[in-house]
């Protein structure tokens, strides 16, 4: 690469750091009020709210560990890549998903440390991984949701069936992609390949991978679920089974409903005073725990990644008409 494409890749690289920057300081501006910070004030004047906030920092790295581990055992038929290398990936891909609603933008980060030609397979890899995590998700959330039905009657009847409605075609459409994995491959390979000659895909889930991967999206829930359960501690919650129920009722709920991305914020807290509505908190306390949750999960790993990209020789203008998979 020469020196005046070098310059170019890493003015694009701190183009793309500034934006998701201002994007993370925008969010907190908007929900960090003043009200917020004398709130957090008060919370971690106490010695015991610091220790559960600490043990969700130190869970965020199990978090995606396990997401890495999952990530490379995924993609290794089409590529094998190291540990190292997939953990790279995914936390590049924590970082470049804060460009687009819904983390839209996060397997372009991701599959930039794959080889050109397996580009496209990888683009398919990830939404399918996503959608094993999904589908724990969706199976705890509704057991969840089913159990505390009678929480869910009269005006919120509409939760109930909307959310039971949109997990059931989810199911139906991870289920699809696991049967014909290597036609999406194929028809995807086909709709961006330059080269006449096209790769024929044989990747096939075994009923060994499947259980694999849906293990490991279990014990990955049960980590975020306990970072949310510590941090509504926090805030005063008990911690009990009840308090998980809810928590798994809530992450059913804001994974299967749409969400419309400038008002993303102020639905998770709505769909949040509904289903913890028995822990008697105000909207503040609990914009307080989403704001928190997303800075470990979120925010200190999109830093992690920024990192990860501007040290490693990333080209991020790989994605032009020469290449396989194109934008």
């Amino acid at each position: 690469m020469n020196t005046r494409k070098k310059i170019l890749v890493f003015i694009l690289k701190l183009a793309l750091g500034l934006l998701s920057f201002w994007l993370i300081y925008w969010r907190l501006k908007s929900e960090l009020t003043p009200q917020h910070w004398l709130i957090l004030k008060a919370i971690f004047s106490n010695t015991a709210n610091w220790i559960y906030f600490l043990v969700c920092i130190l869970l965020m790295p199990l978090n995606w560990g396990i997401e890495t581990l999952k990530w490379q055992r995924i993609t290794k038929p089409i590529e094998y890549i190291s540990f190292k290398q997939a953990s790279a990936s995914v936390y590049s891909g924590i970082f470049a998903g804060n460009l687009a609603p819904g983390r839209a933008t996060e397997f372009l980060a991701k599959i930039l440390f794959f080889e050109p030609n397996n580009r496209a397979a990888i683009t398919v890899l990830h939404f399918i991984n996503g959608m094993f995590q999904l589908s724990i998700t969706i199976l705890i959330g509704l057991t969840a949701l089913f159990y505390k039905t009678q929480d869910f009657s009269g005006s919120y009847n509409w939760i109930k069936y909307v959310g039971s409605v949109g997990g059931g075609v989810l199911l139906l459409l991870f289920i699809g992609c696991i049967l014909y994995t290597p036609t999406i491959m194929t028809w995807l390979v086909k709709r961006f390949q330059t080269q006449e000659a096209l790769p024929t895909f044989r990747y096939r889930f075994t009923p060994q991978s499947i259980f694999f991967f849906l293990s490991f999206s279990v014990i990955r829930y049960l980590v975020f679920s306990i970072q949310m359960a510590l941090l509504l501690a926090i805030i005063g919650a008990s911690l009990n089974i009840s308090l998980f129920i809810n928590i798994a009722i809530y992450f059913f709920i804001t994974t299967t409903i749409p969400m419309v991305s400038f008002l993303e914020a102020a639905i998770r807290i709505a769909i949040a005073l509904v289903v913890f509505k028995n822990l008697e908190l105000s909207t503040s306390l609990l914009a307080i725990v989403s704001i928190l949750l997303w800075l470990i999960n979120i925010v200190l790993p999109s830093c992690i990644g920024y990192v990860v990209i501007i040290r490693k020789k990333i080209n991020l203008s790989v994605l032009s008409k020469r290449q396989p998979l194109q934008t």
